[in-house]
């Protein structure tokens, strides 16, 4: 998963060609990096979302412009806005059934056959 900032946010989630997951984190937080092998295992599955990760220490005007307000905080954007979120640490099958729920599959494909329209 690739980092983000503040400066990027815009064009790297809310103007990406189809759906992003973003990781908002921070190096002293114990259960972030107990949640980053979980990820990094979900985002080796999803072909059609993007993951990133934001260092809310470094990065705090995305996470307040959000309401991240406990880390970790999962947040997934499509058609450049949020759709839902997890806070906390959850098992991978929690994070499978919750893209599902959010984001049906139908959707992700259409987002992407969009996106490569739209290049």
């Amino acid at each position: 998963m690739r980092e983000i900032s503040d400066e990027s946010f815009d064009q790297d989630v809310l103007q990406a060609a189809g759906p992003v997951v973003v990781d908002f984190w921070a190096p002293w937080c114990g259960p972030c990096r107990a949640i980053h092998p979980i990820l990094e295992q979900f985002a080796a599955e999803q072909t059609d979302v993007e993951f990133v990760k934001m260092n809310i220490d470094d990065n705090p005007g995305t996470p307040s412009r959000y309401g991240v307000l406990s880390i970790p905080t999962v947040m997934l954007f499509a058609d450049g806005g949020p759709r839902g979120s997890v806070v906390g640490i959850r098992p991978l099958s929690y994070f499978e059934s919750w893209l599902a729920e959010v984001l049906p599959a139908g959707e992700v494909d259409g987002l992407a056959v969009q996106g490569h329209g739209d290049a």
